[in-house]
This record gives structure tokens, sequence and C-alpha cells, in this order.
């Protein structure tokens, strides 16, 4: 293929609609309604699409893994933000190291998991 990518945007779905959008919305993401059960999440390139579906299984599968500049900054601006006092079903884990980078995990709302990595060498 000879066209150019520009950009790959996933869809996720939800548990709780509306509690989905206000997590990604303390996340930093800016929310832009498409449709009554569609919303697009971006933050500088970093671009997503919720939609207000459940299947426990897709849901239980998806991960998404998305590499921010800092990992360790990163993770004390998870912390700043008290999401696990604040939603029910978020999980935190803390920063774990690897032979390629570093990484720590959030499960959203719904329980998507998401990874927030750092690699040692670009």
């Amino acid at each position: 293929m000879k066209q150019k990518m520009r950009s790959i945007r996933p869809f996720i779905g939800a548990q709780n609609f509306n509690e989905s959008r206000s997590f990604y919305t303390d996340l930093g993401f800016e929310e832009i309604l498409l449709e009554e059960k569609l919303s697009l999440f971006r933050k500088q390139d970093i671009v997503f699409y919720l939609q207000d579906a459940y299947v426990k299984d897709w849901i239980d599968n998806t991960m998404i893994f998305m590499e921010v500049e800092n990992v360790d900054q990163y993770w004390q601006e998870l912390l700043s933000l008290n999401l696990t006092e604040k939603y029910d079903n978020i999980k935190l884990t803390p920063i774990r190291t690897l032979n390629w980078g570093k990484e720590c995990f959030v499960h959203d709302p719904s329980g998507i998991l998401w990874h927030f990595g750092e690699f040692f060498t670009r």
C-alpha cells in the first residue's frame, strides 16, 4: 500500500457510558459527542471512540497500550486524580520495570485494561 497512514482510532465499549465519559474526561481527554451513544476522545495525537455498548467478553479482552514520555510522572498524575475514590471499578497497578521499559496499568470503569508505558530506547 502506498497511501500514507494518518491515524488509528480504536473503538472501545462502556458498561456505563456516562461514567466512562466522565472517567476519560478526568484523564484529560477532550470529548466530542458524535451521536447519542458515541463519543470521540482526543488528547494531543491520541484519539479513540467510546461507544455505549457492552459485550463482556469483548471488554474483558480489550487492552490498549499508550506510550507516555515519562511513566513515573504519569503515575504520579494518575494518583493525584483519586480515581479509585471517584469510581467503584477502577483498578490501578503500580509501575513495573521490564527489559523493554516501564509501564503502569489502569482498568477503566468497564474493565478495559490500559497500559501506560515508556520505552527505554527509541
